[in-house]
């Protein structure tokens, strides 16, 4: 399966890969309780481009990781995550989505430091 030059992965592959994921992301990084922002980005970075790797279809790979993310910020007393960044950047996170399938998720950090400013309710 892909979505333009993008190779999703392999359906024989995704249990093996979700048990992966589950041992060493989620496990490690979840629940984020008591993570100060700088840990919590961290976390959000690496837990959102797995899935979107992994995950079998063309769709819904973007809508599944946000929906970790919301949870996640918000297990770390963060409020509701606004991704309006992401459509207004799209190709910095496409970009940030392929740079961490390949070992590096400093943009993906960067994109989620957006996010995370963008959330912030003034009071």
């Amino acid at each position: 399966m892909h979505k333009g030059d993008f190779l999703f992965a392999a359906a024989n592959l995704i249990p093996d890969l979700m048990a992966a994921f589950d041992r060493d992301y989620l496990s490690n990084y979840t629940p984020c309780e008591d993570f100060d922002e700088s840990k919590l980005i961290d976390a959000l970075a690496r837990c959102h481009v797995e899935p979107i790797i992994i995950h079998p279809f063309r769709e819904g790979n973007g809508r599944l990781s946000r929906v970790l993310a919301t949870i996640m910020a918000l297990q770390a007393g963060m409020p509701l995550l606004d991704f309006t960044w992401l459509s207004e950047h799209e190709a910095e996170y496409i970009s940030a989505i392929h740079q961490g399938h390949a070992g590096n998720y400093e943009p993906m950090k960067r994109v989620f430091s957006e996010v995370l400013k963008a959330s912030m309710i003034e009071d």
